[in-house]
């Protein structure tokens, strides 16, 4: 999709935020079950449809630990990981793949009208695949619970996150809406921002990422929805780069963004401490990047 055409793109979702008071529930609790993996695993790759056959199939790619040629022993923290417009999963494997590498189960649909080649693409379905997330999560309890199925009694439904790149950040945002479940832990929100009614409902803490010169979604997008959240929240900013291209591995901030958010994965979902005491080291360096916080408002 031309540059042009997605920052227009990305221009609907802008027009769509709207600031959401904080809710006075208790602060995101993160629940310890102790410290994260140590090792790194193999990575193995599965792919499914979630409600074939309906107006809104949605194919999976999932990225999972792996002992050889099964998944690996013991249950892993889950995340939901969204594509931007005209993207698929597999162009974020960079990421995903390590993820799993460091003892997660990463999930990614394709959003039935935003992936590369819909027959219908529309930008406006954004607002819809919050809905479709959820889909995916419900899946993957009833998969935890499936007699016979590789993956039943890996899967910790417990502890999950949210995480996605450009639309799909808004549309992680958009998970984050009054009443979701707790079992929804945490988001990454990657060159994107708040949808209309993000970040109500329990808190959980929000690391954002974003380019200091995106010209797709401005700065100021992503810095206002880091101010409304409710919850701890945390900001990564690349200095200089566009919307996307620290995402890239070699390419300059990989390597932060990668630390960063596989130990804020680490503390959220595994109640790592060591964890959250290494993200600002992880997160610095200089003339590549900066680092805040807000604490729970």
């Amino acid at each position: 999709m031309p540059r042009r055409c997605v920052a227009v793109a990305i221009a609907f979702l802008l027009a769509g935020l709207a600031g959401c008071a904080a809710t006075g529930d208790p602060p995101g609790q993160v629940a310890p079950t102790g410290a994260a993996p140590r090792l790194q695993y193999a990575v193995g790759v599965r792919t499914f449809v979630v409600d074939p056959g309906s107006a809104r199939p949605l194919p999976v790619t999932l990225w999972y630990p792996a002992q050889g040629s099964r998944v690996a022993d013991g249950r892993f923290p889950v995340v939901l990981y969204s594509h931007g417009l005209a993207s698929l999963p597999e162009q974020h494997s960079g990421l995903t793949a390590r993820w799993a590498a460091a003892g997660f189960v990463v999930a990614a649909p394709e959003y039935p009208h935003t992936r590369r080649g819909a027959a219908r693409f529309s930008r406006a379905d954004v607002r819809h695949q919050p809905a479709d997330g959820w889909r995916v999560i419900r899946h993957l309890v009833r998969l935890d619970r499936r007699a016979g199925d590789p993956l039943a009694g890996h899967l910790d439904v417990q502890h999950m996150a949210a995480a996605g790149h450009s639309a799909g950040g808004f549309t992680t945002a958009g998970m984050f809406t009054s009443g979701h479940p707790a079992r929804l832990r945490a988001g990454i929100v990657i060159a994107g921002g708040g949808m209309a009614g993000s970040f109500a409902g329990p808190t959980a803490p929000i690391l954002f990422v974003h380019g200091t010169a995106d010209s797709v979604v401005p700065l100021s997008v992503g810095r206002a929805a880091y101010r409304r959240t409710p919850g701890p929240a945390y900001f990564l900013s690349l200095l200089g780069q566009g919307h996307g291209e620290y995402l890239v591995p070699g390419r300059p901030g990989f390597a932060q963004v990668l630390g960063t958010t596989t130990d804020f994965l680490r503390w959220t979902l595994y109640g790592d401490p060591e964890a959250a005491r290494r993200l600002p080291a992880r997160a610095l360096l200089p003339n590549v990047t900066t680092f805040e916080t807000h604490p729970t408002r």
